[in-house]
C-alpha cells in the first residue's frame, strides 16, 4: 500500500510539474508577443512607438528641401549660373517653356517664406510668396532704403544710374508682409529693408525687365487671384553679384504662369561679378524684350 501512495504521489508531483512548466511557457509567449507587464515587453513597443515620431520627423525635415511648393531643382539652377550673358542678346530669356515648376495647389496661408542668406551673406536661395489681392501695396508709404547688400556700390556714370537694390519679391506685392514673412493687417506699406530679400542687381534689370513680371503679378492679384510668386538670385561659385533671377509664378485658376531668368546686366557697362564694380563698356548691348 505504501508504495502504491508513493507512486500516485510522484504522478501528482510530475504532473503538476508539467502543468507549471506549461503555464510557465505560456506566460512567457504571452508577454513576448503581447507586451504584458514584462519590462522586455514594455520596451519593444516603446521602440516601435519611439519609431513612429522619427519618421514624421523625417519627412518633415524633407519637405523644404523637396520644395513642396515647386520650384527649379538645383541642377537647373547651376544651368542658369553658367549662362554668359552675349552683347546685343534678350535681356531675359524663358525657362520649362514659359510655364512655371510652382504647384498651384500648394497655397495655403497669405505670407512670404523667406530664406537665410547663405554663409557669404548672400540672397542665393528663393524667396516664395503666396499672395492675394490685400498685399498689393501702397507706393506712397515706401521709405529710403538702406541696407547694403553682397557686391553693393553707390555707382552713377554721366547722370546713369547702374545699381538697384533689387527685391526678390516686390515692395508693391508685399502689402502687410512683415520681416518673419507673416502676414499682418496693421503693417500697411510692404517689404522694404529686409536683408533677405535684397540683392545687388542692375537698374536696367530692375527698373526695365523685372518690372515687367512684377506688373503681371499685380494685375491677377487686382483680380482677386491667389498668387504663388518665386524669385531665386542666381551666382555663380562665391562671386557677390548675381548672375541673374530666376523669375517664376502661377495663379491657382491657372490663368497666370510665367518662368524666366533676367540676365544681371546694364547696357553700357561690364561688372565684375565676383565684386559688382562696373566699368564702362560701349560695345555691351542689351534688347529689351515684352
Amino acid at each position: 500500500m505504501a508504495r502504491r501512495r508513493r507512486r500516485q504521489s510522484r504522478k501528482v508531483i510530475n504532473g503538476d510539474f508539467w502543468a507549471i512548466v506549461i503555464i510557465i511557457l505560456f506566460l512567457l509567449w504571452f508577454v513576448s508577443t503581447k507586451g504584458g507587464t514584462d519590462p522586455s515587453g514594455r520596451q519593444t513597443i516603446n521602440q516601435i512607438t519611439r519609431n513612429e515620431p522619427a519618421k514624421k520627423n523625417k519627412i518633415e525635415q524633407a519637405k523644404p528641401a523637396a520644395k513642396v511648393y515647386g520650384g527649379l531643382s538645383q541642377q537647373d539652377y547651376a544651368k542658369l549660373a553658367q549662362l554668359n550673358f552675349k552683347s546685343g542678346s534678350s535681356a531675359y530669356i524663358t525657362v520649362n517653356n514659359d510655364k512655371s515648376t510652382l504647384i498651384k495647389n500648394a497655397w495655403r496661408v497669405n505670407r512670404v517664406i523667406y530664406s537665410n542668406l547663405d554663409n557669404l551673406n548672400r540672397t542665393s536661395h528663393s524667396n516664395t510668396a503666396f499672395l492675394e489681392k490685400r498685399n498689393v501695396a501702397n507706393g506712397s508709404l515706401r521709405v529710403q532704403q538702406f541696407v547694403q547688400p553682397t557686391a553693393w556700390h553707390y555707382n552713377r556714370r554721366n547722370g546713369t544710374q547702374i545699381y538697384n537694390r533689387g527685391h526678390l519679391i516686390a515692395y508693391s506685392v508685399s502689402a502687410g508682409i512683415d520681416q518673419e514673412g507673416n502676414f499682418n493687417p496693421r503693417n500697411l506699406s510692404g517689404d522694404q529693408n529686409n536683408p533677405k530679400n535684397l540683392f545687388t542687381q542692375s537698374a536696367f534689370s530692375n527698373q526695365r525687365i523685372q518690372t515687367i513680371f512684377e506688373s503681371r503679378v499685380r494685375t491677377a492679384l487686382r483680380e482677386n487671384k491667389r498668387v504663388i510668386y518665386q524669385a531665386t538670385p542666381i551666382f555663380r561659385g562665391e562671386e557677390l553679384m548675381a548672375r541673374g533671377i530666376n523669375l517664376q509664378a502661377v495663379s491657382t485658376d491657372g490663368s497666370l504662369d510665367f518662368n524666366v531668368y533676367l540676365f544681371n546686366v546694364q547696357p553700357g557697362f561690364s561688372f565684375d561679378y565676383n565684386n559688382g564694380r562696373a566699368k564702362i563698356d560701349h560695345e555691351m548691348l542689351v534688347k529689351e524684350q515684352y
